[in-house]
């Protein structure tokens, strides 16, 4: 059943980019669709961190739609098709999962992840390919970051424990001071670059995603700014209209009853 329908799904693609197709979607390319891509890829997420089983399924499929539509192109360009997109990352699990297709004895996750790097460091060893080269670069900052720190440590480019990654953050922290009191703002660019780069390598040792963890804590204050505002409206206030000093006042009021 599930084959029948995904076919179904490939046709309606394929016959609205035929020549007598639908105009909006015969006009769509690879760059078109990426903007929509990632705004898709974002709903998914937005839709598991709300538990929301019934949007995350339309999310999935609009997501899966577009994938199809980007096979689709490609095919039209003579380049591939979606069976060569199945075929391909299937060919791929089989061959990063020894421990289950193959004879491998790697069982924690941690072995896993190393046969994994090695696999693909070995289907790369007669390119020209860098280690990093694989990681794209259009990641949200804070999420390639991280990925970035995750690669190099299963290379055993990492510190054992917490002690010297709090070093290091207080380190970039003296560094990212001493460029704003000297007013240079090349400086100051790259020492926050820094100081954020290592707080992220703080969250990746604390096995918490830096990406999500920030994403929560500006959802707390968006709550909190929520309640300021409406404690301001009720006082008969508006935002813009008051000082620092008494939204400050607020804040904390409102930061303590939420403890």
């Amino acid at each position: 059943m599930t084959t029948s329908r995904f076919q179904r799904l490939c046709e309606i693609v394929a016959r609205l980019r035929a020549p007598d197709g639908c105009p909006w979607d015969r006009e769509q390319t690879h760059e078109s669709l990426l903007p929509g891509l990632l705004e898709e890829a974002y709903e998914v997420v937005g839709a598991v961190r709300a538990g929301d089983e019934l949007n995350l399924r339309e999310e999935l499929g609009d997501l899966l739609l577009l994938i199809v539509m980007q096979s689709q192109i490609a095919r039209e360009a003579g380049q591939f098709g979606i069976d060569d997109v199945l075929e391909g990352v299937s060919e791929k699990l089989v061959r990063r999962h020894p421990h289950i297709f193959a004879t491998s004895d790697a069982r924690d996750t941690g072995a896993v992840l190393k046969q994994w790097e090695a696999i693909k460091r070995d289907e790369k060893k007669n390119t020209r390919a860098r280690y990093l080269d694989d990681l794209p670069t259009a990641l949200p900052a804070l999420m390639r970051a991280q990925k970035v720190q995750n690669k190099v440590a299963r290379v055993n480019f990492d510190w054992s424990d917490l002690g010297p990654v709090l070093a290091k953050v207080d380190e970039e922290l003296a560094e990212a001071k001493a460029a704003f009191l000297a007013g240079d703002e090349e400086a100051i660019s790259d020492e926050l670059g820094d100081l954020l780069f290592a707080v992220v390598n703080l969250a990746r040792k604390s096995n918490l995603h830096a990406e999500t963890t920030l994403q929560a804590a500006t959802d707390k204050f968006v709550a909190r700014f929520h309640q300021l505002e409406e404690e301001l409206r009720a006082q008969g206030k508006q935002l813009g209209e008051v000082g620092l000093k008494e939204l400050d006042a607020i804040w904390d009021r409102v930061k303590e009853s939420a403890r």
